[in-house]
């Protein structure tokens, strides 16, 4: 999910051993046949209702489980499936006319029939509104919506893309009700009318509070009465005592590695609350203004891929709660390769460091500022730009420090080109290799790095779109990983394994975790 929205999944010391499930409270007896509410505690924020505005993963939680897309993930899929559609399926054999069919009788939470007039509308208003922190940017080859009928929705596209099924089942593609949401401008009352499993009965700063909807017709199939979101705004202490203290069922995103081995600790296998992990696709990387006057410089770019040492990030930092990233597709991931590692080895290397530099006619150390954000990325980020930092200046090649400012002032600094060196989290919209290139060197990428793509942008990419068998689009997908590790704007850090914590009678958490990246209300039982 963009760069500049993604929080980290949680951190997990390496030697909870004891207390670490890969799959928490399996569905077996009578668990949470009462269809008690569950409470889900975490440290970010939901930024908006309205699926025209929020691409973070705070609000793609509530996207996923308050409105419908034609198309869903249901727990194990790693392709969409149909959700509000009966079927969906390209008209061509050219991937630029796809067609949707929508179940009979669907409903929106406040009663109001779902039609395909909706469809068109939530697509319509979603590019109109064109929002800077929204998901419009998913869709540049979305061209037309038609409606032949009340159930039968058409979209054509500018150019051929295979992905485009995968798009419209995340949460870019909410269905909202026409008659309640502005065609021209975003809803900011903090409510939302849409027709999925669940529907929104209060937001506050604190909370969020959702019931069963009534009206449903999918997939999903609820295991509990509602859940309740409480915020905790980053302060992962809070949080931490939230869930061993049984004010919260579910501490899921944002505790640290020391707080999660805290409370593995403090349970010292006596019971009461139990670590998850589950599988993820999230990523971070290091991102080089390409005209930055030092970052600009190719063998600067060079000498920093020779002396990263993702190890001893992971190790020290991340305690084992992530894996090094060799490319910018990572492991899992159809067409994932390892280029960093083909091309600047594993181990630091300060002579071939010195060499690119030299190559460039650079003698004395390189000054250099890497800029961070404190939080929005996890809570260790600024720790890991400065072990970074550490690492660099440990060659005797550079004179590298580090500044931290707020997310906001930080978006605005980046788009403006004030930093050279920043740090960016990417949370992805759903699993396919096209999701973590197209939007980083796409036609309108989200980079802000000023970064020409060429051959990737123009060639590349357009023919791994239009490959409806992405089985075929290894070799290209390849080639994009090459030419990144070639160019280097962006440096690839690390891939993250997700966790969370749950309090014991609380059952089906391991089906909300895994790459697709969305958290399933519905698969939550209490007993």
């Amino acid at each position: 999910m963009n760069l500049r929205n993604p929080w980290p999944v949680l951190p997990i010391v390496a030697g909870l051993a004891s207390g670490l499930l890969t799959g928490c409270g399996t569905e077996s007896g009578d668990a949470g046949a009462d269809g008690s509410g569950v409470v889900v505690g975490m440290s970010d924020d939901i930024l908006s209702t309205d699926p025209a505005s929020g691409y973070d993963p705070g609000s793609w939680l509530l996207f996923n489980n308050v409105f419908q897309s034609l198309l869903g993930f249901p727990k194990g899929a790693t392709e969409p499936r149909p959700d509000a559609a009966e079927s969906c399926g390209f008209a061509d054999t050219g991937t630029k006319v796809y067609r949707c069919t929508l179940r009979e009788g669907l409903k929106f939470s406040n009663g109001d029939p779902l039609t395909s007039k909706d469809v068109k509308f939530s697509f319509d208003r979603m590019l109109k509104i064109n929002d800077p922190d929204g998901p419009a940017i998913m869709f540049p080859t979305l061209e037309k919506v038609s409606t032949p009928d009340r159930k039968t929705v058409v979209f054509e596209l500018n150019t051929p893309d295979a992905t485009f099924p995968s798009k419209i089942a995340s949460g870019a593609g909410s269905i909202v009700d026409h008659r309640e949401y502005d065609a021209d401008g975003l809803r900011e009352d903090g409510e939302a009318v849409g027709s999925g499993p669940y529907r929104l009965d209060s937001f506050a700063n604190d909370r969020a509070v959702f019931s069963v909807n009534e009206h449903y017709k999918g997939s999903a199939e609820t295991k509990n009465s509602g859940v309740t979101l409480e915020f905790f705004h980053g302060d992962q202490n809070a949080l931490k005592k939230a869930v061993q203290d049984a004010e919260v069922d579910i501490a899921y995103r944002g505790l640290t590695a020391e707080a999660i081995n805290d409370i593995d600790r403090a349970d010292d296998g006596t019971g009461g609350v139990e670590i998850v992990e589950g599988s993820s696709a999230e990523v971070q990387h290091l991102v080089f203004n390409m005209d930055d006057p030092v970052a600009g410089k190719l063998g600067v770019r060079r000498a920093i891929a020779h002396l990263i040492d993702r190890d001893a990030l992971v190790r020290d930092i991340h305690q084992g709660t992530a894996s090094p990233l060799y490319s910018i597709v990572p492991a899992g991931i159809g067409g994932h390769n390892t280029a960093f590692f083909d091309t600047y080895g594993a181990r630091p290397s300060k002579a071939e460091a010195a060499a690119a530099l030299e190559e460039e006619g650079i003698t004395g150390k390189v000054k250099l500022t890497l800029w961070s954000t404190p939080s929005r990325y996890g809570p260790a980020t600024d720790q890991e730009l400065k072990a970074i930092a550490r690492q660099l200046n440990a060659s005797g090649l550079f004179d590298a420090d580090v500044e931290s400012v707020p997310f906001a002032q930080y978006e605005k600094d980046i788009a403006a080109g004030k930093y050279g060196v920043y740090v960016k989290g990417w949370v992805p919209d759903y699993p396919d290799a096209d999701n973590f290139t197209g939007p980083f060197f796409g036609e309108g990428n989200v980079l802000d790095n000023n970064y020409d793509a060429g051959t990737i942008t123009r060639t590349l990419l357009p023919r791994t779109a239009a490959q409806s068998d992405r089985s075929a689009t290894d070799e290209d997908f390849g080639r994009i990983q090459d030419v990144v590790a070639e160019d280097i704007p962006v440096l690839p850090l690390w891939q993250a394994k997700q966790y969370a914590v749950v309090r014991d009678g609380v059952y089906g958490l391991e089906y909300c975790l895994d790459a697709s990246t969305v958290f399933r209300f519905w698969e939550l039982s209490k007993a």
